[in-house]
């Protein structure tokens, strides 16, 4: 379920820095989204959408699914780059399983503006 939506009229620097990441990984790829979270101790993980005709992932999922399998423990946000209106359930919901709910998710357009901040509730 989609959180309140925040009015922001200034970004955290390390909120701006996972917008940028993913917005970079989006370019990079070629994919529909990018994606890139921020474990509890800072470290970042970045991906795109993968795509396979065996395995379909947001590029939200397989960024928590980065963060999982490198051992993250929690997460202390999130953000995707996207054409979309807002966040995927799929993509809160894997935000939520590993940082808990109220985790912030920030969902920016291509060229980076933020669309909305939501909790993952």
């Amino acid at each position: 379920m989609l959180g309140a939506m925040t009015e922001i009229s200034e970004l955290d620097p390390e909120d701006k820095k996972i917008i940028t990441l993913a917005r970079s990984a989006r370019a990079r790829n070629g994919v529909a989204e990018g994606a890139a979270v921020r474990d509890e101790t800072g470290r970042t993980y970045v991906a795109g959408t993968v795509a396979l005709e065996s395995l379909k992932l947001t590029a939200l999922q397989t960024a928590v699914a980065m963060a999982v399998a490198s051992g993250a423990k929690s997460l202390e946000a999130a953000a995707v780059v996207s054409e979309a209106d807002a966040p995927a359930a799929g993509d809160l919901a894997a935000v939520r399983d590993l940082g808990g709910a109220g985790t912030p998710v920030l969902l920016a357009g291509p060229d980076g503006a933020l669309k909305l901040a939501a909790a993952a509730e």
